[in-house]
C-alpha cells in the first residue's frame, strides 16, 4: 500500500509542477511536459513490481506507436485558437482527432501483424 501512495504522490507532483511552470514560462512547461516522463515512470513502475523486461518492452513499443496519432492534437489546437474557437471545442476537437487517428493506427499496424 506504502509502494501505490508513493506512486500517486510522485506521479502526480510531476503534473503539478508541470502545471505551475507552465503558468509562469510556457515554453519550459511545454519542453518538460513533452518529455516522457510519465512512460519511464510507468516502465520504473512495471519493472519494480514485475521484474519482467518483456512486459518493458510491449510497454515500450506500444508507447512509441500511440504518441504518434496523439502528436497532431498539438497542431491543431493551436491552429484553433488562433481562429478565435473556444478551449473546450478545440479541445474536445483535438481528442476526437487523436482517437480517429489512435483507430487508423491500429487498424494499420494490425494489417502488418503489430497488434498493440
Amino acid at each position: 500500500m506504502v509502494w501505490y501512495i508513493i506512486k500517486i504522490v510522485i506521479t502526480a507532483s510531476i503534473i503539478v509542477v508541470v502545471s505551475e511552470i507552465s503558468k509562469r514560462l510556457p515554453l519550459l512547461g511545454s519542453m518538460i511536459a513533452s518529455l516522457p516522463l510519465v512512460s519511464v515512470l510507468g516502465m520504473v513502475w512495471i519493472f519494480q513490481e514485475t521484474k519482467e523486461t518483456q512486459k518493458l518492452i510491449i510497454h515500450a513499443e506500444g508507447t512509441f506507436w500511440n504518441v504518434l496519432p496523439s502528436l497532431p492534437m498539438f497542431l491543431l489546437m493551436p491552429w484553433m485558437m488562433r481562429k478565435g474557437v473556444s478551449f473546450y471545442l478545440t479541445l474536445t476537437a483535438g481528442i476526437l482527432l487523436t482517437v480517429i487517428l489512435y483507430l487508423i493506427m491500429t487498424k494499420l499496424l494490425a494489417r502488418m501483424g503489430m497488434n498493440l
